[in-house]
């Protein structure tokens, strides 16, 4: 029985990540279906998810369709409890979705002047006075969570939570406008940099290698401030292994790193394991035998 979700543009869609990080954190298997922002085929894909309109939406194992990434949180709470979405303590659970729902309704400035563009960091965007209120507001919840329950871990509730997962594109946005925050929530930010689920996303959006013009801003860019990846290059075989890590199918494609060759099943196998070779487990535990 398998879980599908409909997602846009990895790059760009933040509301896409947010539905994928639901399955991904939580250890629940979900088959992706991918549209193109924009076009005839984000339409192929909805038609597909009727009567959802928007990405993420869900169709569960006996096939509802649920849209609407809150709608999507707590349905996936309700079917899996063990999974521990929400924070376990009653008051940090009413505050863990307090704070998601707002995020679902507000920051709209923030939102508007400064789109997900997981492809690109800027020296200054010249944030707007409306922007900056939105961003004193989230410092403030942010750090009235972190204060009362964050305690024992980097996030919001300490560990990972649903709330962490819908303000995963803020931190996102904070860190592609290089927007001015405190210290201590930049260091929420890095947690989500540096997280391995957000970094395979980043790396099948780079992998994807979809280009939507109109995201782009006249700003001056800068490296992206998320770690960076170990050094791979796009290589020619034979390669050190015959079966792809992922698939398991014979290669076609290959990489090289620290000086040795791995092969994978098509492109986008390669391609992604090249934007970031270090977060995918079974690349790593090939190279590592």
């Amino acid at each position: 029985m398998t879980y599908h979700l409909a997602i846009g543009d990895r790059s760009y869609s933040s509301w896409s990540l947010r539905g994928w990080l639901l399955f991904e954190k939580f250890g629940i298997p979900v088959k992706c279906h991918t549209g193109i922002l924009y076009s005839d085929d984000f339409q192929r894909l909805m038609s597909e998810f009727a009567p959802a309109r928007l990405v993420p939406a869900m169709r569960t194992p006996e096939g509802e369709v649920i849209g609407e990434s809150l709608a999507i949180a707590e349905a996936l709470a309700e079917r899996h409890p063990e999974a521990g979405l929400w924070p376990e303590d009653p008051a940090a659970r009413a505050m863990a979705r307090y704070m998601a729902a707002e995020m679902c309704s507000g920051f709209t400035a923030l939102r508007g002047d400064c789109a997900m563009n997981l492809l690109l960091s800027y020296e200054d965007s010249a944030p707007r006075p409306e922007v900056m209120a939105d961003l004193a507001r989230i410092e403030l919840i942010w750090t009235r969570a972190r204060e009362r329950f964050g305690a024992e871990g980097p996030w919001l509730f300490g560990r990972y939570t649903a709330a962490d997962a819908f303000f995963a594109p803020v931190a996102t946005r904070i860190a592609t406008y290089n927007l001015p925050v405190s210290d201590a929530a930049m260091a929420y930010v890095n947690a989500h940099l540096a997280d391995p689920s957000f970094r395979r996303w980043r790396a099948m959006g780079k992998a994807q290698n979809l280009i939507q013009p109109s995201y782009a801003k006249p700003y001056a860019e800068r490296p992206w401030p998320g770690p960076m990846p170990l050094a791979a290059k796009i290589a020619d075989g034979p390669s050190e292994n015959t079966a792809c890590p992922y698939s398991g199918a014979p290669v076609t494609d290959f990489l090289t790193l620290d000086g040795k060759v791995w092969g994978f099943c098509n492109p986008f196998c390669r391609d992604k394991t090249l934007a970031d070779p270090e977060v995918w487990p079974a690349f790593m535990a090939m190279v590592a035998r």
